[in-house]
């Protein structure tokens, strides 16, 4: 049975008041949003949006009445303690749709969310990767891509969204040292027939600077993403440093306050080291995210990988509110 199918049961049969209460959980909770509004037209990564301003609005709604919502600041306090259940609410990259969809629905609850910025992307506009990949085989007028160097095998651009082969694309791009990552762009630019992605496209994507120094002033929380979003994994130790350590000075320039708390681009296992956490002792970071599911329960507590989980596109509100009452079903890792 689907995760999906099963929590659509529990909700409709309603059973998950009951198992709020007969199977409490015990820890923290990280939700993860990128993304709020209707992305289904977009001809960008379709899987950063999690959620419709209603849906997010709903989503709320119920964590509000059913558990304490608190921010990277409580953390300290809530490990001593050793006990309740407590959410957290993050964003990723910096889209400009965090602060025009989900910063007036936040403050409306009166809920702080964590906010974790790609800083170069606010420093100069233009589109990341995945939305770059996304837009390459959207726009194309081939009908797929030949198996050669980069690619084991064939890559046909299934329609009409096209969307098994940008997720295909994306897994390939993941996988691959960052030394190759450029030339792969290249290559898909080619190969798509689309070329690389004009920095015009980039327009009206990213938060500024002001938005986010509102965003800060109004109680959330800002934390560091790195500057381009790389996986952090595949650089070297050097290369690791200076993406954290230039991503923690822009953001204290601009907000006033060092960078205390920090998402893994990707988020995966694999997508940090023992570097990636020198580096961020280094940088004198508090507590970084990862992204690959989970709760962090408070015998198992790492403050350099704090589990959270994934509010993706195709969860509607009977899975979230299924994830957040039995995290060790919906919520497990991936």
């Amino acid at each position: 049975m689907t995760r999906a199918l099963l929590s659509r049961l529990l909700s409709k049969g309603g059973l998950l008041p009951v198992l709020r209460a007969v199977a409490p959980w015990s820890g923290v909770l990280a939700l993860n949003y990128h993304r709020i509004g209707d992305g289904h037209a977009s001809r960008f990564d379709r899987g950063l949006w999690s959620a419709d301003a209603e849906g997010f609005d709903a989503h709320l709604r119920f964590l509000a009445a059913h558990f304490t919502i608190v921010t990277p600041r409580d953390l300290p306090a809530i490990r001593r303690a050793g006990r309740g259940r407590f959410v957290l609410v993050t964003f990723d990259d910096g889209y400009r749709d965090n602060y025009e969809a989900a910063f007036p629905i936040l403050r409306r609850h009166g809920i702080a969310a964590t906010f974790f910025i790609a800083t170069g992307f606010l420093d100069c506009p233009r589109l990341p990767w995945w939305d770059e990949m996304a837009w390459m085989v959207r726009t194309s007028r081939r009908n797929g891509i030949e198996p050669g160097r980069w690619l084991p095998g064939p890559v046909a651009f299934d329609e009409p969204d096209r969307e098994m082969a940008v997720r295909s694309l994306l897994r390939a791009y993941k996988s691959m040292p960052a030394t190759s990552t450029d030339a792969f762009l290249e290559f898909l630019g080619e190969a798509t027939g689309s070329g690389r992605c004009e920095s015009g496209q980039a327009a009206g994507t990213w938060m500024s600077w002001d938005m986010v120094r509102e965003m800060h002033a109004a109680g959330m929380v800002i934390g560091g993403h790195t500057v381009t979003h790389p996986v952090l994994a595949r650089l070297t130790r050097e290369r690791q440093w200076e993406e954290i350590s230039t991503c923690a000075r822009r953001l204290t320039e601009e907000l006033g306050e060092p960078m205390r708390y920090f998402s893994y681009p990707v988020g995966s296992r694999s997508s940090f080291d023992d570097d990636t956490r020198a580096c961020l002792r280094r940088a004198e970071v508090r507590q970084a995210f990862s992204y690959y599911g989970g709760t962090t329960t408070f015998e198992r507590w790492d403050d350099f990988n704090l589990c959270r989980i994934g509010v993706e596109r195709d969860m509607d509100g009977d899975w979230v509110r299924a994830t957040v009452t039995l995290p060790g079903v919906f919520g497990r890792p991936n």
